[in-house]
């Protein structure tokens, strides 16, 4: 992380973190993890494509599901992700 641009927002109802990596530092981010302190952290996911099929994966079709309904599930994909939007084509 580089400490000039990372930064902290507080108002009354919201919090902004706003995180900057090293130069040096390449790739997306998976996830990160906020908390109280170090033994109560919550893990949260960033969106990506991996992120997204496997919380479906997950969601719509638990370790029973039929080969039918493994089938018949929609395609997902993550087109686009920007600080304004994200961009998520479903067929």
């Amino acid at each position: 992380l580089v400490a000039p641009e990372s930064g902290v927002s507080v108002s009354a109802h919201n919090a902004v973190v706003g995180l900057a990596k090293a130069p040096g530092s390449t790739g997306l981010w998976e996830r990160f993890c906020f908390g109280l302190d170090a033994s109560a952290l919550q893990e949260r996911l960033f969106v990506s494509e991996e992120n997204v099929d496997g919380f479906l994966d997950t969601v719509l079709c638990p370790s029973f599901c039929s080969q039918s309904a493994l089938e018949s599930q929609p395609l997902i994909e993550v087109l686009d992700v920007t600080k304004d939007r994200i961009e998520i084509s479903l067929k």
